[in-house]
């Protein structure tokens, strides 16, 4: 649930990219800081091994737009895709109003998609966070790649039936940031009219 800051006027919202080891997410975090204006982004945080893989998160925040004259918010972090630190994936996405799934589309790596999915899963319910009602999306990452995955491979071993689906190559920033554009739009329709409940 979003946070409600009401002495800042501010309303903080929490999106998570999740998705096995080496998928993108902090490739495609990178990307987004890019190419936003210094005036609506904080700094990224970026926690890495010496291997340059993410050990406990990426993080940034970042203020896109107002609603009924409070600035929105939004906190966007990145969980390490590597299974020995599923106790740390499940504190980040404790609170997230969003997730972005990032699949690797390499054929090889279509078991870890299907495992990463699984451990998401599993976190979100922990945190009791319903996943059929969540805003969730999923981005096929590295579409440049061969031989990739085939579209609505995922979807349908995992029953993903609906779900948002964008094919991406974080790398040079294709699909990624309509990808954040609509995990933010359901986002945020998904806050509006539990509000007005």
């Amino acid at each position: 649930m979003p946070y409600l800051n009401q002495p800042a006027k501010e309303i903080s919202f929490k999106i998570v990219y999740y998705g096995p080891g080496l998928s993108g997410k902090t490739t495609n975090l990178a990307h987004i800081h890019k190419v936003l204006s210094d005036d609506v982004k904080g700094e990224m945080i970026m926690l890495d091994t010496e291997e340059e893989r993410t050990l406990f998160f990426d993080f940034f925040p970042m203020y896109l737009g107002t609603i009924e004259g409070f600035r929105l918010r939004f906190n966007v972090y990145t969980v390490p895709g590597q299974v020995i630190y599923e106790a740390s994936r499940k504190i980040i996405v404790t609170g997230a109003d969003a997730i972005v799934f990032v699949a690797d589309s390499q054929l090889a790596r279509l078991e870890d998609n299907f495992q990463s999915w699984q451990s998401l899963v599993s976190n979100l319910e922990s945190c009791n966070i319903d996943v059929a009602h969540a805003p969730i999306v999923l981005q096929y990452n590295k579409r440049d790649l061969d031989p990739k995955i085939e579209i609505g491979t995922i979807e349908r071993k995992l029953g993903l039936n609906g779900i948002p689906v964008f094919e991406s190559i974080a790398t040079e920033g294709i699909g990624v940031v309509d990808t954040l554009k609509k995990v933010s739009i359901m986002m945020i329709e998904r806050f509006s009219t539990a509000s007005l409940k």
